[in-house]
């Protein structure tokens, strides 16, 4: 590569950014980083009316908390700068005017009514209307009228849009990284609006002008724009500017069936398909996101770079360091990637495994604090014991209340452990226990298990009911470590609380 790579994500303000917007930015971002390049953030709000306040900042925040913030946006190294497309407004025109000056697009002045009128026609007759080289001399455009005729209509006021003029009979041979060769006939294509009079352009000619201007290398998007790619190229030839590289992601598809993944099958299997938490201004309708159910940022980014891209290896734990070495647009499939509820939270299990129990305490604390529990048993010590059985920090409470609370209930399957002689144990081993002054786990397991086997009284019949005494149920970590952390006290009341209850 000559020169310098410049990639960028370039998101429209309209809502929440969905988990394949993320993963796009994400390869954007690592491919800048493997190259040595600039990745940066564009925000493309030429559309006003569907702009949705709170949704940019959404974006920014959402980069950030995943760790693959731009080099270069609004108010940060601007470089290129406005990088938000209304602030560019002024630039345009000139870009529009000059195609037009080269006969590369011309003037339409079609009404709504009448495009409408064309299509039922068309509809009537079997057809799909495509405004093109078929019609475009038939309809009300700068093409059948006198430009001094054109010009009056537009200082008079009158709507207009400046439409490209697509070539005719030509087949385009385009290169896409991912994809190879990728063939499209013009006459196929439709001559898509680029400028409307009330000053904005459409998403096409801005999205071309500020690649161009902002210096961009590489386009890297989804493969829903893949049909752009054809106009965006012509666009490029029309301006007599180089066209930058194209590689189209992979879809990420539904977990089950077929189809790209949505909000609504997140809502439906339970699983955020957001970044962050949205609350929706209009509807007030709260999604879930992936930082607010407990997802560590860096599994979420390991396992979005899975999706659809692998190293050739077997390896699936990456750090972001070690996806910006590994990442190559080469090794991206050309094939839907099937999102994956339970694999992402195997991710998350991987990473909370290797987070440090201290920060993982604190994490629970402020869980604690919320169920207004204060506790002075080492919660450290606790989070050591129950971290790998959870995927969330939010699971530790269901795997740990019998630390903090005791049982007022006994499961009643493991309640058939609890036999006639079972008191009478129960009361030897309060004995036991009270005599114990190295009150740690080791010595009361050496000291409780010498007491059976001088006594010869089974394993089962002592320590089922005695894990049932102190946690309610059969489960929890090891007896002997529950034990200690509890204390001798809290577990002679315990037991003497089960001996009177069952």
């Amino acid at each position: 590569m000559s020169k310098q790579v410049r990639v960028r994500f370039a998101p429209s303000p309209t809502g929440p950014l969905h988990i394949g917007g993320v993963r796009t930015a994400l390869f954007n971002y690592l491919f800048a980083k493997k190259n040595n390049g600039v990745f940066f953030l564009r925000i493309e709000d030429t559309d006003q009316n569907r702009f949705v306040p709170g949704a940019e900042e959404y974006i920014m925040e959402a980069l950030e908390w995943l760790g693959i913030a731009p080099d270069e946006t609004i108010g940060k190294n601007e470089k290129f700068g406005p990088y938000k497309q209304s602030e560019r407004k002024h630039l345009y025109k000139q870009y529009a005017d000059e195609l037009i000056n080269s006969g590369n697009a011309y003037y339409a002045f079609d009404t709504a009514e009448a495009l409408d009128f064309h299509r039922k026609q068309h509809e009537e007759q079997g057809k799909t209307f495509i405004y093109n080289h078929h019609n475009r001399e038939k309809l009300d455009t700068s093409l059948v009228i006198s430009a001094l005729e054109t010009a009056k209509r537009i200082a008079a006021g009158e709507d207009y849009v400046i439409r490209f003029k697509t070539p005719v009979n030509e087949t385009l041979h385009l290169q896409d990284i991912i994809r190879g060769e990728v063939k499209f006939e013009t006459n196929l294509l439709d001559d898509k609006v680029l400028f409307k009079s009330d000053g904005m352009p459409t998403y096409h000619l801005a999205n071309i002008v500020d690649d161009h201007l902002m210096e961009t290398s590489h386009v890297i998007r989804g493969e829903e724009w893949l049909p752009s790619m054809p106009l965006h190229v012509m666009l490029y030839q029309a301006f007599s500017w180089e066209a930058p590289e194209f590689a189209h992601l992979p879809l990420i598809m539904k977990p089950v069936g077929n189809g790209k993944l949505s909000k609504r099958d997140g809502d439906k299997m339970g699983f955020p398909v957001f970044p962050l938490n949205w609350s929706d201004p209009k509807s007030g309708e709260t999604s879930s996101g992936y930082r607010e159910k407990g997802f560590f940022p860096e599994a979420v980014v390991n396992f979005l770079a899975l999706l659809g891209w692998n190293d050739g290896t077997e390896k699936e734990l990456f750090s972001l360091e070690e996806l910006e070495k590994a990442f190559d647009l080469s090794r991206v499939h050309k094939a839907g990637a099937k999102f994956d509820p339970e694999k992402n939270k195997w991710f998350n299990h991987q990473y909370l495994m290797k987070q440090n129990d201290a920060d993982l305490a604190k994490a629970f604390i402020s869980e604690l604090e919320k169920k207004s529990i204060s506790t002075a048993l080492d919660v450290t010590k606790i989070v050591s014991l129950i971290k790998e059985r959870a995927n969330f920090v939010s699971e530790f409470w269901d795997l740990s209340d019998f630390f903090f609370v005791t049982p007022t209930s006994y499961d009643e399957k493991a309640s058939k452990n609890w036999k006639e002689e079972t008191p009478a144990l129960m009361q030897e081993l309060i004995s036991v226990l009270s005599e114990i002054t190295d009150f740690t786990s080791l010595n009361i397991e050496t000291i409780v298990k010498n007491w059976m086997t001088k006594n010869e009284i089974g394993m089962g019949k002592v320590m089922q009911p005695f894990r049932l005494s102190l946690v309610g149920a059969l489960k929890g970590p090891h007896l002997f470590d529950i034990v200690e952390l509890i204390g001798k006290e809290e577990t002679i009341k315990r037991i003497e609380k089960a001996i009177a209850t069952l």
